[in-house]
């Protein structure tokens, strides 16, 4: 008897011994993701320095025998004086970084739509791990910088790609659950490579020691079986099946005679793959993709902003970058929790967070900064970071879901390309408190109102049935946009 894809996985099991071992796999790489995504934190660190003399030196030489660093780690401010006028450079490899992000979500995501996970996954992670050398090696600064851009592209994609793998080796029902343990890695991971910053000073060391663990992942991928539900979006029914029972033999089943049964839209040999315009061209993904687009850039937008307005943590460094990635640890319960419930859902979960975290951003500008901690703006905002990292969370679970899946890379890429731009305005707007102390804080509060209140033009998830191709969006299950909940929201605000 041929069986749905869904059927299919839970006749291999239920998320099995063969699934958890999948998804711990790729759940661990985070953590390298995150210590590739960090390095500049610590690599790029400005410690207390004095110089002999009050004018500084012109040349370069003069300023190594008169500049004196006070702290005992060394960073590539230490080897190549990116002090005063050089001081910005520390800040442009940063932004290369993210700059290659952007390019990285943009590409990754259409090639594995195109070309298969795997194999875009694995590329992505050789030339991460190759770049990522050459940043530990880098004679001088602009090889360095050139190096974070290039790593920016392949890590930035290659962490896309991982994701959705991860999400495709199980069933729909586990999604939020290997949603959120992916992310909640990654928020571990900056506590990791804060532990390992504090043992190894030196800077070069540090990065070649947080770069050697790819290599480790790299050659263990190769073991990886493609994703099933991509290889059935496809057509490759059979290669589907194969999976599907290499799955249940990991999970403790005797061998399954597993047939599926054809999608009405999987692709002939001589069709093409739907492209990233496909994402304009459907009425359905169109307004979809709008509206997720600016739930992304105002989660990283206001994300940041807390952050920066926070103010910065003071003591020690390594103890701040723990602190910055284990603030986001509760976050992650709170998710698992609300998401599965039907009174909530991805839907009405994602609109609290984001309200409370604008919330927090309004009130967070009319407590005294010297209140202390527990009654400061600084708790307020630590809570409204926490907020927005479940909401960041969620959206990455709820945007795969929204997507079919010969588009959901695609559409993750987009989204993710929103986010970084998000990123890359979040700290001028604090420049705007020129015009008024409290301006930066409507903005960003505003901004997480608008978001929430525009998620519930979104469709509920949950326990519904998740897109295929595109030819699924036909039916009437898959293309509500809004329903009677949001429009007599807006009525009730018109």
């Amino acid at each position: 008897m041929a069986l749905g894809l869904e059927e299919a996985f839970g006749a291999a099991g239920e998320f099995g011994g063969g699934q958890r071992r999948l998804t711990a796999f790729l759940v661990l790489l985070q953590v390298y993701v995150a210590c590739q995504s960090m390095l500049i934190v610590l690599v790029g660190a400005v410690p207390e320095y004095h110089i002999d003399q009050e004018v500084i030196p012109a040349s370069r030489a003069e300023l190594a025998r008169r500049i004196h660093f006070a702290n005992n780690f060394t960073s590539i401010v230490t080897e190549w004086y990116l002090i005063e006028q050089e001081a910005y450079k520390v800040n442009l490899a940063s932004s290369l970084f993210f700059a290659g992000l952007l390019i990285g979500n943009i590409t990754f995501g259409p090639l594995s739509d195109k070309l298969g996970r795997k194999p875009v996954y694995i590329s992505g992670l050789f030339f991460d791990v190759v770049f990522g050398y050459v940043t530990a090696l880098a004679p001088n600064y602009d090889i360095f910088a050139v190096s974070r851009f290039f790593v920016g592209i392949v890590n930035g994609g290659m962490a896309l790609v991982s994701f959705v793998l991860t999400q495709e080796y199980v069933g729909k029902s586990f999604w939020s659950f290997t949603g959120s343990l992916t992310n909640l890695t990654f928020a571990v991971g900056i506590a990791v490579y804060a532990l390992l910053g504090y043992y190894v000073r030196e800077w070069r060391n540090l990065a070649l020691i947080s770069n050697t663990p790819g290599v480790i992942f790299l050659l263990l991928s190769f073991m990886l079986p493609e994703s099933p539900r991509w290889l059935y979006s496809q057509g490759k029914m059979a290669e589907a099946e194969d999976v599907l029972q290499y799955i249940a033999l990991g999970n403790g089943k005797e061998r399954l005679n597993i047939k599926l049964k054809p999608s009405a839209g999987t692709l002939r040999r001589d069709e093409s793959a739907p492209g990233i315009l496909n994402l304009v061209k459907h009425p359905v993904l169109r307004w979809r993709t709008i509206i997720l687009m600016y739930i992304w850039y105002v989660c990283s937008l206001v994300y940041y902003g807390l952050t920066l307005n926070a103010g910065e943590l003071r003591g020690n460094l390594y103890l701040n970058v723990a602190l910055s990635g284990l603030v986001e640890v509760p976050a992650f319960p709170l998710c698992m929790f609300f998401i599965e419930k039907s009174w909530s859902g991805r839907r009405k979960t994602t609109t609290c967070f984001l309200v409370f975290a604008g919330f927090a951003c309004i009130f967070t500008m009319f407590l005294p900064t010297s209140a202390g901690l527990l009654l400061g703006p600084t708790l307020l905002a630590l809570c409204g970071k926490m907020m927005v990292s479940a909401a960041f969370n969620i959206m990455y679970i709820y945007t795969s879901e929204l997507y079919p899946t010969v588009l959901r890379n695609a559409g993750l890429g987009v989204c993710s390309m929103s986010c970084r731009f998000g990123g890359i305005l979040a700290p001028f707007v604090p420049s705007m408190k020129s015009l008024s102390p409290s301006v930066p804080f409507v903005v960003f509060g505003i901004s997480g109102l608008s978001a929430g209140f525009l998620t519930l033009l979104l469709p509920e998830t949950l326990n519904k049935p998740i897109a295929e191709n595109i030819e699924d969006l036909q039916s009437p299950k898959y293309r509500v946009l809004k329903d009677t909940e949001a429009e007599y929201f807006f009525f009730f605000l018109l």
